[in-house]
């Protein structure tokens, strides 16, 4: 859930990376550094961005010090791998193009129903957190989440959302600890028998956060009203 915490900042890969270097990350993605090791060289990466060697050289570094990719420098060139963070940067790239040239469809998301921490219910009803949830989508929550174990097509997918306009909630604090922020996309949830709408899928700010599954707040206990057990298939069908 939201969990201890957390001072938004900007991540080491925002402040090194650009349009230029992701450009660079493309090309290495089209030579198969998606799928494994490439041989690459910055004589060969500079022609094809129109730049200099070292230009190219030092876009190769920004990305490997975002750790967008991985590199073994050897006496002939470099071999290099993109990493599962250089993939998402990629995807995130796709979905924006796909918004440009497709017409809008909702996102959706399938997986099981699982057990959580039991930590949502104490950070759903903190006060900082509730005044916004009530204010900024129209309701109070349930004290508690509903979580979702997507299956590996999904969790794919599931970097769509940050293309997404989504609800911003932001961080506070009391006397004692800083919480930090969080954004919500609104949803529809859907079952065999039936579907709940609205939810939201709330995803913490953070650098890093569990790509396997996704959160759901509601007005109500959402496992009462659609009498949800763990192991149940759902859809969560996230409004684009």
């Amino acid at each position: 859930m939201l969990g201890p915490p957390v001072l938004r900042c900007m991540s080491r890969a925002t402040l090194a990376v650009g349009y230029d270097e992701l450009a660079a990350l493309k090309l290495l993605a089209l030579d198969g550094a998606r799928r494994g090791e490439v041989k690459a060289s910055c004589s060969d990466l500079a022609d094809r961005l129109d730049a200099s060697t070292q230009t190219a050289s030092r876009r190769l570094q920004a990305l490997e010090e975002a750790g967008y990719v991985d590199r073994e420098v050897v006496s002939d060139g470099q071999w290099v791998t993109i990493t599962d963070d250089g993939e998402r940067v990629l995807q995130r790239e796709y979905e924006d193009y796909r918004r440009v040239f497709e017409e809008p469809a909702d996102l959706a998301l399938s997986g099981r129903v699982t057990g959580g921490m039991g930590e949502g219910r104490h950070y759903i009803s903190l006060p900082g957190y509730n005044r916004q949830f009530e204010d900024r989508l129209g309701y109070e929550p349930f004290a508690g989440t509903l979580n979702v174990e997507l299956d590996e097509p999904s969790r794919r997918a599931r970097s769509a959302m940050e293309s997404l306009d989504g609800v911003d909630i932001d961080a506070w604090e009391d006397d004692e600890r800083t919480y930090g922020s969080a954004t919500c996309y609104p949803a529809t949830l859907e079952t065999d028998d039936g579907s709940y709408d609205p939810v939201h899928v709330i995803v913490p700010d953070r650098t890093h956060h569990d790509e396997t599954k996704v959160e759901l707040i509601a007005a109500d206990k959402l496992r009462d009203e659609l009498t949800l057990d763990d192991g149940d298939e759902v859809i969560v069908r996230v409004a684009q």
